[in-house]
This record gives structure tokens, C-alpha cells and sequence, in this order.
């Protein structure tokens, strides 16, 4: 049976959905105490990785996403599914739950 190996360059979102790289987190504050786990806040914040190749429109016309791979993106808190590729940690949400894109 053969092995599949998941990581970043080998996933290809579907339709208006983007892969979004987790922003790391501070382990402490600014005036020096440990976080634990429990304690971080989810970060809303990351890098796009990889964009699928749009959503149809009512005409059936493919329209493109506006974002690209590079851009640095604010997404809502509680969007899209978690995905843990590696030891890094990743999002896969719809274009509609990006925010803003991070200048």
C-alpha cells in the first residue's frame, strides 16, 4: 500500500478556497512571563501558501480570487478548518472569510 506524504506544495485548494500558513505566536508577553498553551490567543493572521482557481459565477463564468499566493491576510477567528501539515500548522477557509490583506 503505498504512502501518501501531506505537505503545503502538494495540497490544491478547490474552487474559492485558500491555504493560509499560521502566523507563529508569542511564547511570552512583553514583559517577559511564559504563555502557556491554554493562555495564546488564536491568531488571525498568515501568509496564503496556496489559492484554488476561483469561484462561478451565476453565468457559469470562472471568476478569480483576488488573493494571491505571497499575500499576507487578516482571516476571521473562528473560520475554516485547522490542518496540521508537518510541524506546521495551517488554515483552509473560503475566500469570503479573508478579511483584509495585510500591507
Amino acid at each position: 500500500m503505498a504512502t501518501l506524504t501531506l505537505n503545503a506544495s502538494t495540497l490544491k485548494p478547490l474552487g474559492d478556497r485558500v491555504l493560509i500558513k499560521i502566523s507563529d505566536q508569542d511564547e511570552k508577553t512583553a514583559g517577559g512571563i511564559f504563555l502557556p498553551d491554554t493562555a495564546k490567543e488564536k491568531p488571525q493572521v498568515g501568509e496564503v501558501v496556496a489559492v484554488g482557481p476561483g469561484k462561478r459565477n451565476d453565468d457559469g463564468n470562472l471568476v478569480p480570487l483576488e488573493i494571491a499566493v505571497g499575500n499576507r491576510v487578516l482571516y476571521s477567528k473562528y473560520a475554516g478548518t485547522e490542518v496540521k501539515l508537518g510541524t506546521e500548522d495551517y488554515v483552509l477557509l473560503s475566500e469570503r472569510d479573508v478579511l483584509a490583506i495585510v500591507q
